[in-house]
C-alpha cells in the first residue's frame, strides 16, 4: 500500500511540475520575459569568454567608400536575425507592397556561422564585428568570404537590368559611348516557342557557365562564352536573347556596327562593357555581306577572341545572330569564336502548340489535327507571324486557329520544306545539323589530334534541327578533323 501511495505521489508531482513549467514558458513568451532571461544569460556567458573586435568603417583613410562596409550592410539587412533585434527601421522597397528592414544606430545583430556566435554592432558609420578569440582562426576568413558571396547574390537579385546601346562618337573623345535604359523585356524560357528538351539543355548550359569561374581559370581560359543564333526573321532570336538575359540577370549591350567608326572604336566599346553582361551583335551576316560597317573582318575576329577580348571579357556572353550562315567566312564560325550554334527554323507543330498555349490558353483543340497535317505537308510560317495572327484573334480561339490554317495554306505553302544552311535535302525534309560546342581555347595541334584534345577536355554541343523537333545534344560530336 505504501509503495502504491509513493508511486502515485511521484506521478502527481511530475504532472504538477510539467504544468508549472508549461505555464512558466507561456508567461515568459507572452510577456517577453524570455528575451530578458536570454539577454541576462548571454551577459553572464560573456564573462567567461575573451572576444576580439574588428571595425569596418564606411570610408577608408583616403575618404573613398569602403566596399566591404557596403557588403556587410547588405548581408546584415538580409538576415532573419534583424527581425529579432530591439530596434529596426522599416522602409518601403522598390517593388509594390515591399517592406525593407534596415539597421538602427547602436543596434546589435547576432549571427551563427559554423557553430560560432558572432555579433555585429552598428556604431556611427562603422560596423564592429565581435567574435570569440577561440573561434577567430577557424571562422573569420570563411565568414568574410560567406558575406561576400551572399551580398553579391543579393545585389544581383535586387538591381534592375539595363539595356545599353552604342551611339555615334561626334566629338571624337570616345566618352560615354553607351546609353542605357531599364531592361524590362518580359521574355523567359517558359514563354519561348521551342522544344522543352532544347530549352532545358540551354538553361543547363547557361547555369553551368555562370558557376564555372574557378573551372575556367583552372584551365587557363577566359571566363566567357559565345552563341550563334541563326534562322529566318521572326523565328524568335531576339526574344531568346532577352530570355537569356532574364535567366542570368545579365545586362544587355546591343552593339550596332553601323555606328562604329573603325576597328579601334570597336575595341574601345568592348572595354566599356561590364561583367555579368550579354554583348549582342544582331544580323552579323548582313554587315559582312553588305559591308555596311567601317569595321573590317580582322577587326570583328579580334573582337570575338583577340587579346583585348580575352583581357576584358570575363563573365560575359557574346551573342551573334544571322539569317543564314552558309555564306559566312568559316573563320568566324570556328570553335573559340562561336561556342554554341542554335538553329531557329520556321514554326513546326511542336512550336505551334507552345504558341497556342501561350497566346490562346489552348492545350488541345479539335482543329489541332488539321494544323498538324498542314505542317506535315511542308507548309510553315515564322513564330512571329503565327503569334500576330493569334493576338489579333485572341478573343476567339477557334477563329484564331482557322486564321492560322488559312495563312498556312496560302502564305506558308512549301516554306516548311526550306532549310537555310546545311540541313536541306532534295525531298524537303530536314536532316540533322551538327553544331559546334565548347570553345577551343587550348593549344591547337594539327589534324585529328587537335579535335581529340578538344573532345577530351570539353566535348561538343550538337543541335539537331528537324522539321518535327529540335534537340540540343551536349554529347561529343563525331569529327574526323
Amino acid at each position: 500500500m505504501t509503495i502504491l501511495y509513493n508511486l502515485f505521489f511521484l506521478l502527481f508531482s511530475l504532472l504538477v511540475t510539467c504544468i508549472l513549467l508549461f505555464l512558466l514558458r507561456v508567461v515568459l513568451i507572452k510577456t517577453g520575459l524570455i528575451y530578458i532571461v536570454k539577454k541576462k544569460w548571454r551577459s553572464i556567458e560573456d564573462c567567461f569568454h575573451v572576444y576580439q573586435f574588428f571595425k569596418v568603417p564606411e570610408f577608408n583613410e583616403g575618404m573613398q567608400r569602403n566596399q566591404l562596409y557596403h557588403k556587410v550592410l547588405v548581408y546584415l539587412n538580409s538576415l532573419t536575425f534583424i527581425e529579432d533585434s530591439d530596434f529596426t527601421n522599416l522602409f518601403t522597397g522598390k517593388k509594390p507592397n515591399e517592406i525593407v528592414l534596415h539597421l538602427d544606430p547602436n543596434q546589435i545583430i547576432e549571427d551563427d556561422f559554423l557553430g560560432a556566435k558572432i555579433s555585429w554592432i552598428n556604431e556611427d558609420k562603422t560596423l564592429v564585428l565581435k567574435i570569440r578569440k577561440a573561434d577567430k582562426r577557424r571562422v573569420l576568413r570563411p565568414y568574410l568570404q560567406h558575406i561576400h558571396s551572399v551580398s553579391d547574390e543579393f545585389d544581383d537579385k535586387k538591381r534592375g537590368l539595363k539595356l545599353y546601346v552604342n551611339v555615334v562618337d561626334h566629338q571624337g573623345d570616345r566618352k560615354e559611348r553607351w546609353r542605357s535604359v531599364p531592361f524590362t523585356h518580359p521574355s523567359s524560357f517558359e514563354t519561348i516557342a521551342m522544344e522543352s528538351d532544347l530549352k532545358n539543355k540551354v538553361k543547363s548550359d547557361l547555369y553551368s557557365f555562370a558557376k564555372a569561374k574557378q573551372y575556367y581559370h583552372r584551365l587557363g581560359r577566359v571566363w566567357k562564352r559565345s552563341y550563334l543564333l541563326y534562322g529566318p526573321s521572326g523565328t524568335g532570336k531576339s526574344s531568346f536573347i532577352a530570355a537569356m538575359a532574364n535567366f542570368l540577370s545579365y545586362d544587355v549591350y546591343d552593339l550596332d556596327l553601323s555606328k562604329v567608326s573603325d576597328d579601334s572604336d570597336l575595341k574601345f566599346l568592348l572595354l566599356q562593357t561590364t561583367t555579368k553582361s550579354l554583348v549582342v551583335i544582331e544580323d552579323l551576316d548582313r554587315y559582312l555581306s553588305e559591308k555596311s560597317t567601317a569595321v573590317s573582318l580582322p577587326g570583328i575576329l579580334s573582337f570575338m577572341d583577340g587579346i583585348l577580348s580575352s583581357s576584358c571579357g570575363e563573365e560575359r556572353i557574346m551573342v551573334f545572330t544571322m539569317n543564314r550562315k552558309d555564306h559566312v567566312d568559316p573563320a568566324i564560325l570556328r570553335p573559340g569564336r562561336i561556342d554554341v550554334h542554335i538553329h531557329f527554323p520556321l514554326c513546326n507543330f511542336t512550336a505551334f502548340k507552345t504558341l497556342a498555349n501561350s497566346y490562346l490558353g489552348l492545350k488541345d483543340h479539335k482543329l489541332f489535327p488539321q494544323v498538324e497535317e498542314i505542317f506535315q505537308k511542308g507548309s510553315s510560317l515564322s513564330p512571329a507571324e503565327i503569334g500576330e495572327l493569334m493576338i489579333a484573334n485572341r478573343n476567339s480561339p477557334s477563329r484564331a486557329l482557322k486564321t492560322v490554317i488559312n495563312a498556312l495554306q496560302t502564305d506558308g505553302d512549301g516554306r516548311g520544306a526550306l532549310n537555310l544552311g546545311r540541313g536541306s535535302c532534295e525531298n524537303g525534309s530536314r536532316k540533322p545539323v551538327e553544331e559546334i560546342g565548347e570553345p577551343s581555347g587550348v593549344f591547337c595541334k594539327e589534324g585529328a589530334n587537335a579535335v581529340k584534345e578538344l573532345k577530351k577536355l570539353y566535348g561538343f554541343l550538337r543541335v539537331k534541327s528537324c522539321r518535327k523537333s529540335e534537340s540540343f545534344d551536349l554529347n561529343s560530336r563525331q569529327n574526323e578533323g
